[in-house]
């Protein structure tokens, strides 16, 4: 095995396993107007210690879209990872469905678009 020459753990079969064990999350994105950033609102149902009654509990991640691919209202996977800026350690895996009256790609719909009778 060799070590890694940045974190001085071991590179190979270990280091993989480590990507593995990160924290997954699903949440709705909120916000999409910040280039290369998504703003997910996560929901998770915690018991209450005394009541027993089950409360929701709501966090929002800042998350890395590198292609800048999902939008408001999108069901999303985000993977914790090393920190990118101030405020975001998370990122994009994949989009689990897109939100109702998301607009298909642009290149689509200009193929798609009517032609007018003078071009040919």
């Amino acid at each position: 095995m060799t070590r890694s020459f940045f974190t001085g753990r071991r590179a190979g079969p270990l280091a993989r396993c480590e990507r593995e064990m990160r924290r997954r999350a699903r949440g709705i994105v909120k916000s999409d107007r910040m280039d290369k950033t998504i703003s997910v609102l996560v929901e998770r149902l915690v018991q209450h210690p005394r009541y027993e009654k089950y409360v929701r509990h709501r966090s929002t991640f800042k998350a890395h879209d590198s292609h800048n691919e999902a939008g408001v209202g999108d069901l999303v996977e985000i993977e914790e990872t090393r920190p990118l800026s101030r405020t975001k350690c998370w990122r994009l895996v994949r989009i689990l469905r897109r939100a109702r009256g998301a607009e298909a790609e642009p290149a689509l719909q200009e193929a798609d678009a009517p032609q007018p009778e003078g071009e040919a």
